[in-house]
């Protein structure tokens, strides 16, 4: 049966995702305003320069990954995957991407499939309820399809299976203030995405939300918003989830997704990108305790050359995937945050994971805990 109401509380059942046939990205506005701040927002040694900005007009350009990386990620991803088996955890794993998969289309557009990798992004998990939530990225809209067999064990065991209204997708449903702006959370100023081009299928700003933008703590759900399309997104969630949960917003924590920036260890303690979010969160957390782990050394990633494109911050390590209140998943890679974690008492499981940031993603991201033994818990 499906339980999962939290990210700390015993694991018992996972959902991996699949890298299977990951060879590229469709770099359209959809992609790139997803990943502004990544690739435009870092002006350090470390970070890949943005390509120049462009309309899509329902085309993309097709940005090629290395063949070595590629492997390398799936090879990683099949350990992880091992690791918690071995660990005695329940994994299952999406339908795997065909080689020769077909493009999928909207109105209007057109977009190579994306593999079921990052599943914490487009799927959100509320206790005993699978919530499709509505996706961003055009190459990303029916990458939910490969958790099908998965979602629908579980909806065959009791579970509830909802979808938030799916967008169009054309270039104006996005609100484009955020990578506009001149002052974003990270970085600096960012280079705008310009140009969106009209579509005989427009609707104006559409619901967009990120499950990965939602922190899961028993009865409270923290859920960052940088923009209109989130808003309505966590707008159709609060009239989903009445009664059960309470809804707290948080304004732009991050561009989008929050577990790059804060996740809960355990009741009362937070892994945090740096103290200053505490003043971003509801007051009844406030008196919860934060770990800041060392600045990431740019030793701890691979030199990659300008043919590969950065989608992520030096510091999405913190992404860890906990197994219970005191073991933790960490890359194996990153010297200074698995100290810092074993310091303040938790039982560290380094595993590799060496290209996170050519993918978008950490542990945590390619995961959906789908049973956990905590319940409706109020932890402020």
């Amino acid at each position: 049966m499906l339980n999962s109401y939290d990210d700390f509380t015993p694991l018992s059942e996972i959902i991996v995702g699949s890298a299977e046939n990951y060879v590229g990205h469709d770099r359209d506005l959809t992609f790139e305003l997803f990943f502004h701040e990544a690739i435009g927002g870092y002006r350090s040694d470390w970070a890949y320069p943005r390509l120049a900005a462009h309309g899509s007009g329902g085309q993309a350009e097709t940005w090629k990954i290395g063949k070595r990386y590629t492997e390398e990620l799936h090879e990683d991803v099949e350990t992880f995957a091992g690791t918690l088996a071995s660990l005695g955890i329940t994994v299952h794993r999406p339908l795997p991407l065909p080689h020769d998969a077909l493009p999928i289309a909207g109105l209007g557009w057109k977009a190579a499939p994306t593999p079921a990798l990052n599943v914490r992004d487009n799927t959100l998990i509320l206790g005993d309820e699978i919530i499709e939530t509505a996706p961003a990225i055009r190459s990303r809209y029916l990458e939910t399809r490969l958790l099908t067999p998965v979602f629908r064990r579980y909806a065959d065991a009791g579970a509830r299976w909802s979808t938030m209204p799916r967008p169009t997708l054309t270039d104006a449903s996005f609100d484009l203030s955020y990578a506009q702006s001149a002052a974003t959370t990270l970085g600096g100023p960012t280079e705008p995405v310009t140009d969106p081009q009209p579509s005989p299928y427009d609707v104006g700003i559409e619901i967009m939300l990120d499950g990965a933008q939602v922190l899961r703590l028993g009865q409270d759900l923290i859920v960052n918003i940088a923009q209109d399309n989130h808003r309505l997104g966590v707008d159709w969630l609060q009239r989903q989830v009445a009664g059960r949960f309470r809804i707290h917003r948080v304004w732009r924590m991050a561009d989008n997704h929050i577990d790059s920036m804060l996740l809960a260890l355990k009741p009362g303690v937070f892994l945090a990108r740096h103290a200053g979010l505490r003043d971003l969160l509801p007051a009844p957390f406030h008196n919860w305790k934060f770990i800041v782990p060392p600045e990431p050394e740019p030793g701890q990633f691979p030199v990659y050359t300008d043919s590969e494109l950065l989608l992520t911050s030096p510091y999405i390590d913190i992404n860890v995937l906990s197994l219970d209140e005191q073991r933790v998943l960490v890359n194996a890679d990153c010297a200074g945050l698995i100290k810092t974690l074993e310091g303040e008492g938790f039982t560290v499981i380094p595993v590799r994971h060496r290209h996170r940031r050519l993918f978008g993603g950490g542990f945590h991201c390619f995961t959906l805990c789908t049973r956990r033994a905590g319940g409706l818990v109020d932890y402020r």
